[in-house]
């Protein structure tokens, strides 16, 4: 029996998250001071009182949700509770895998910060306004829609960005083609196919120049190999290396995030308990869904911390 650690991604903000962590724990309200003193704003009166708008964009929403998870962290080694020795495995989901390396000790908390506001930059950039789109497939098997795409992608690139596991498959690329994937999607089966309100083609080949800002910034950084091993978003295996974990952030960018085979794989591999560190309940349904085997806590909030404490602690 074996416990991992995961780390939420875009999607799982909300106004206010946080906030009772840091007016209950000190070692949480001083990661979000660290994290204003790194970016030279106020983060955390965005996070705490919005508007929420300004929260989703994705220069916020990423370290935004990063320093919630860290600040749970915190508290839990405060209370005894060491990744190194009570862990097995961290993963996290796309932006959520800086977060879930900042825990395991391979960036400084600073530096993920940082390294997280260039990430939703870069990303929001690389594509015009309006040209990209995504769109979540639901009910169809990953090699179905992998030929779906493959088809539309005469009208230009598209591609499988998120496989979420529990029959939620999320396309990327310009705007054409995923229209023309999701129409097809439909007439091969699926149960839906949703346009998504996103605001640029995440996990898309369109993301190359955001690809290559994380390539210089990442290379500038100083790096650690993590306390536990990282299972990676595009391998959904471990790596123990700083420099290949580097290499394979940059690959993210414009990749899939394996997060079905990811959780299949601590299924496989003897992690019975996942816990979920931030905010929402995101990657806890998704678990549930994907291997009702694996048991999901979800740890965001101060009773949740010390239900977690307590259970981790035996």
């Amino acid at each position: 029996m074996s416990i991992a650690f995961t780390f939420p991604g875009q999607g799982s903000q909300a106004v206010g998250m946080g906030k009772a962590l840091a007016d209950n724990f000190a070692e949480a309200k001083a990661v979000f001071d660290e994290v204003d003193d790194a970016l030279g704003e106020k983060l955390s009166a965005i996070i705490w009182d919005g508007p929420e708008e300004t929260l989703t964009l994705t220069a916020n929403a990423q370290p935004a949700l990063m320093a919630v998870s860290i600040a749970v962290i915190r508290v839990l080694e405060a209370r005894g509770i060491s990744i190194r020795d009570k862990v097995a495995y961290v993963a996290g989901h796309s932006l959520g895998e800086y977060s879930a390396l900042c825990a395991a000790g391979t960036f400084s908390l600073a530096d993920t910060a940082r390294l997280l506001r260039i990430r939703g930059n870069a990303m929001q950039q690389a594509v015009p306004a309006g040209a990209g789109a995504m769109a979540a497939i639901i009910g169809l098997e990953h090699e179905v829609v992998a030929a779906v795409c493959a088809d539309a992608a005469l009208e230009g690139p598209v591609q499988i960005a998120n496989d979420n596991g529990g029959g939620q498959i999320v396309i990327s690329g310009s705007k054409a083609p995923v229209e023309a994937a999701a129409a097809l999607a439909t007439e091969r089966g699926a149960k839906r196919a949703i346009m998504l309100p996103v605001s640029a083609p995440f996990h898309s080949a369109l993301m190359a120049p955001a690809a290559d800002a994380m390539r210089e910034a990442l290379a500038n950084v100083a790096k650690h190999d993590p306390v536990v091993p990282l299972i990676a978003n595009v391998r959904a295996a471990p790596v123990t290396s700083a420099d290949a974990i580097a290499a394979l952030l940059v690959e993210q960018v414009t990749g899939q995030v394996r997060w079905r085979e990811t959780v299949e794989w601590f299924g496989a591999n003897g992690v019975t308990t996942l816990y979920e560190i931030g905010a929402g309940k995101v990657l806890t349904g998704l678990a549930r869904r994907i291997n009702k085997d694996i048991s999901g806590v979800a740890v965001g909030t101060p009773d949740d911390i010390d239900a977690a404490v307590a259970a981790l602690n035996v």
